[in-house]
């Protein structure tokens, strides 16, 4: 089978399937890296990133997983307590992040596959003063969205700065930076935008690398200041991963044929309803023990985790799907055992999620027969 053929089975919720004309661009010869060229070749990437963070602030371009740059927006914040909205196990990485930072961090939780009500952020805000807050966009454990405009409105309210893991939702989900007066807000390269894993995307404000200039433990590789100044100059302030922005050059030009951020929204949107469709007809075939795990309204458009009844289990679905030639994946962290997940994002369609639906279809009836 060749590579194109192969295209459209892999659903895992990131990484995600990469086109091979993507990787392919990945072939190309090395550049010096503080020579013109790079310059030329990291001010296409960065227009094109600007799009899809919908702002015009410099965007952070990190050769690292997503991990890096949700380090950095902890310890470039300004000193003070950390509050961080858990309910999921993302969400609780960036708190455990926060404290080995050195940060005092308070957790507002809630169960896993729900959201934190901006009720509780705002009294949590009003007792006590924070530095700043963490939240993630979309939870990629439980498929739960979390309206950030809301949580970064609160937090700018009560003098906190909004710090944001849009790890699967930057190009998938609405997200409008500049429109939503944003603080700090981070993605990875293998999850919406459907790339190759090893490098990270952020947007600071203004206000927060001004806040972050003064920050006193800062570092040095994660430096949000000197990322901000290298990309004003089309640079980097490290050494870059040069074979991974030549993919990036690819795609972005490949999103604006697409129709841009629009676009990418609308095809991420149909394709969540179509999983909810389907797995509300799960529950009329094979039993109530099949939900969308997160509550109608508060779903990612990326990632849908199901619920499955205490006589499937979820490795031996996963598995049965494997077989069938479609690679879901299975619950995470506390959820590992009762669920399920699909990764409806990145260059996936309507049309090839369908069949990746009707292959875990055919494996719960070998498995769970109605």
């Amino acid at each position: 089978m060749t590579d194109a053929a192969r295209f459209g089975t892999f659903f895992l919720p990131g990484p995600t399937e990469v086109r091979p004309e993507i990787l392919q661009a990945m072939t190309r010869p090395m550049i010096p890296h503080r020579g013109r060229d790079f310059e030329r070749l990291f001010a296409r990437v960065h227009e094109g990133l600007r799009d899809l963070f919908r702002t015009r602030q410099p965007v952070l371009v990190s050769s690292s997983s997503a991990t890096g740059l949700m380090e950095a927006s902890v310890r470039c914040a300004p000193p003070g307590a950390v509050l961080s909205l858990v309910n999921g196990a993302f969400s609780e990485r960036y708190a455990n992040i926060a404290e080995r930072c050195g940060r005092e961090t308070d957790v507002i939780d809630v169960p896993w596959g729900e959201v934190v009500p901006l009720e509780r952020v705002e009294a949590r805000l009003r007792d006590r003063r924070y530095a700043a807050v963490t939240v993630v966009h979309s939870e990629t454990s439980t498929g739960a969205l979390t309206d950030v405009r809301g949580v970064t409105e609160l937090a700018r309210r009560h003098g906190a700065l909004c710090l944001v893991d849009s790890v699967t939702g930057v190009g998938g989900a609405p997200l409008d930076f500049d429109g939503w007066e944003m603080d700090f807000v981070l993605t990875g390269s293998q999850k919406a935008f459907a790339l190759p894993p090893g490098l990270a995307f952020g947007a600071a404000s203004a206000d927060y690398v001004r806040q972050a200039a003064a920050a006193p433990a800062r570092g040095v590789y994660f430096d949000v200041v000197e990322f901000v100044r290298s990309a004003e100059r089309n640079q980097t302030p490290n050494t870059p991963a040069i074979s991974l922005l030549y993919a990036v050059e690819a795609q972005v030009e490949r999103i604006a044929a697409e129709g841009g951020a629009e676009a990418r929204w609308q095809r991420h949107r149909e394709m969540a309803e179509l999983t909810w469709r389907w797995v509300s007809r799960l529950a009329d075939r094979f039993g109530d023990g099949y939900r969308v795990l997160a509550a109608e309204g508060e779903r990612s458009p990326t990632v849908t985790t199901v619920t499955l009844p205490a006589t499937v289990e979820s490795a031996a679905l996963v598995a049965a799907v494997a077989a069938r030639g479609y690679v879901i994946g299975g619950g995470y962290g506390r959820l590992r055992d009762t669920t399920f997940r699909i990764g409806h994002m990145g260059d996936h369609t309507v049309d090839g999620l369908a069949g990746c639906l009707s292959a875990v279809e055919d494996a719960l009836a070998e498995l769970a027969p109605a």
